[in-house]
């Protein structure tokens, strides 16, 4: 209950302007609309635990409290942060004696991934049999952060970035409230939605900021700039943004979209990602991707390596772009990544099968009463410096693993591998 003091004390433009009804949240309609999942728990008023999970700002609070309103649960707000295993031990006490008289509660945990295992394992029975609808809500993708049981009874759902319409339905509505227009150039309107990459909370504190200027003249992009601080990108070095980014980049570099490659360099960069970290898996990509289509592919991973060592940061990041740039361009091949795990299978399948006697070595005069080495062919004393003995185990069937592509060096590799086929087919004809 608030007092009389807390009614006069100051309240954030974001809190005013917090919705009232599941209908006026923007940018979630997939899941709160009518026939969306949440939707249709609100309308047969039959909740069940869930786990919204989505970025800063997206709303995941605010649906929570309304979800409490519209089923007449009631709420219980808690923070991961700031809460414990006795916190929670009142919380489900309270859940018990209300569920005694015929009530129910939601429990709203904010920030849930915070909680360790054993934490998260307190909630289990009160949530199996009912004593609490469980809604928590991160930022963190709770594949990694949330344990398999606590998954396993509740409904993960994705909330979605805010986009540009979002963000300027909440400006509509800030200016409605405020009773005038923000003074922003068009430019500058656009600027400042840009600025809040998806976040309504951070869009609202900064129109906050700039409701407080007189209403002329009006600011352009580069005044607004000056003005109010861009929102820092999302960017979790340990979590799932470096995962996302870095499968990005990879990608990118795969399907040959050099303009995307680098915008996805950048990204991870501005977010502070360890260079080193990059440089691994351009090198990665080089052998992976490209391959044997441009020998030079690897090359230019090592080199770029190099040069970031010695010049670091920001000089050397030249480097790493310079290197997106060739992998993006360079002709691509996985023939050898598919050829070394063929080949690893079947050594995995065969088991520790013996070289054949013939390429064995005989140091002693022992082995090569054994037959070691009998019958093998010095290749450069044939004509044609290849002499088509076959290399596999005995009584195992010759397999092809490698099988070069058409693109680029890897056609010169091809004509190689033809040439030397052809050679041993007639070697294998002379035999007979």
């Amino acid at each position: 209950m608030s007092t009389l003091f807390e009614s006069q004390a100051p309240q954030p433009l974001a809190d005013r302007l917090r919705p009232r009804r599941l209908a006026d949240i923007v940018g979630q309609d997939h899941l709160l609309g009518p026939e969306a999942p949440i939707g249709r728990m609100v309308a047969s008023r039959q909740l069940a635990s869930m786990i919204l999970w989505g970025p800063p700002g997206c709303g995941k609070t605010t649906i929570a409290r309304l979800l409490a309103q519209g089923t007449d649960l009631a709420f219980e707000p808690l923070s991961a942060v700031f809460s414990g295993v006795a916190d929670l031990r009142k919380v489900f006490e309270a859940a018990k004696k209300r569920r005694a008289i015929g009530q129910g509660t939601l429990l709203f945990v904010d920030e849930i991934h915070r909680f360790n295992r054993a934490q998260q394992d307190a909630f289990l029975p009160y949530v199996e049999d009912g004593t609490i609808i469980l809604v928590g809500a991160t930022t963190e993708n709770p594949s990694f952060e949330l344990i398999g049981a606590l998954l396993s009874r509740a409904q993960v759902f994705v909330l979605r970035r805010l986009g540009d319409e979002d963000l300027e339905v909440l400006l509509r509505r800030a200016e409605n409230h405020l009773g005038h227009q923000l003074p922003l150039t068009g430019e500058a309107r656009e600027a400042l939605r840009a600025m809040a990459d998806g976040d309504g909370r951070f869009l609202l504190n900064l129109v906050e900021e700039i409701a407080r200027l007189p209403e002329a003249p009006a600011l352009d992009p580069a005044a607004l700039a000056r003005l109010v601080q861009r929102r820092a990108p999302l960017y979790d070095k340990a979590q799932e943004g470096h995962y996302n980014l870095i499968s990005a980049l990879h990608k990118s570099l795969r399907g040959s979209d050099t303009d995307a490659a680098l915008y996805w360099l950048a990204r991870m960069l501005a977010g502070g990602e360890d260079p080193i970290y990059i440089l691994r898996r351009l090198t990665r990509a080089a052998v992976e991707d490209v391959g044997l289509a441009d020998p030079q592919a690897v090359v230019q991973a090592l080199a770029a390596w190099d040069t970031y060592d010695r010049l670091g940061s920001p000089e050397g990041e030249l480097a790493l772009a310079q290197c997106v740039i060739y992998l993006a361009t360079a002709p691509k091949s996985n023939a050898a990544y598919q050829a070394f795990g063929e080949a690893r299978q079947m050594a995995g399948e065969t088991g520790s099968l013996m070289p054949p006697m013939h390429i064995l070595n005989a140091p002693t005069r022992l082995m090569r009463d054994l037959g070691y080495g009998k019958g093998y062919v010095y290749d450069h004393a044939t004509e044609e410096g290849f002499s088509g003995q076959d290399y596999f185990p005995e009584g195992t069937a010759r397999r092809t693993f490698y099988r070069p592509s058409e693109r680029g060096f890897e056609r010169e590799v091809k004509k190689r591998l033809d040439y030397w086929d052809r050679l041993r087919q007639r070697a294998a004809t002379a035999q007979k």
